[in-house]
């Protein structure tokens, strides 16, 4: 059978692939952030958090832990997505897609 959309499948496919690759490498890298100096959270590109370290100095105050726990966390999401759009910026540009696409 005739590909209807002119060869578009091919083309789609090998983007698929390069997705699910992407997306492998993406979850493979790691960042780190690090709120008061006192609390560092690190996460894959997953989104999942791979550990957290507390200095003993933060235990003493529940409140100024649990923000700096939040503060770390928000921060290591959003360094982990900004690793991914970049990721998928640079496909976009390998394959001649307009720039802001993903």
């Amino acid at each position: 059978m005739n590909d209807m959309f002119g060869g578009m499948g091919g083309l789609l496919g090998g983007f698929q692939q390069q997705m699910q690759a992407l997306q492998a490498e993406a979850e493979k890298e790691e960042v780190e952030a690090t709120a008061g100096g006192l609390v560092t959270v690190r996460m894959n590109g997953a989104q999942e958090v791979v550990s957290i370290r507390i200095d003993p100095k933060a235990m003493d105050d529940r409140e100024l832990l649990e923000d700096l726990l939040r503060a770390a966390t928000n921060d290591a999401s959003r360094r982990s997505k900004e690793v991914v759009a970049k990721k998928l910026g640079q496909l976009a540009a390998a394959m001649g897609l307009p720039p802001g696409l993903f």
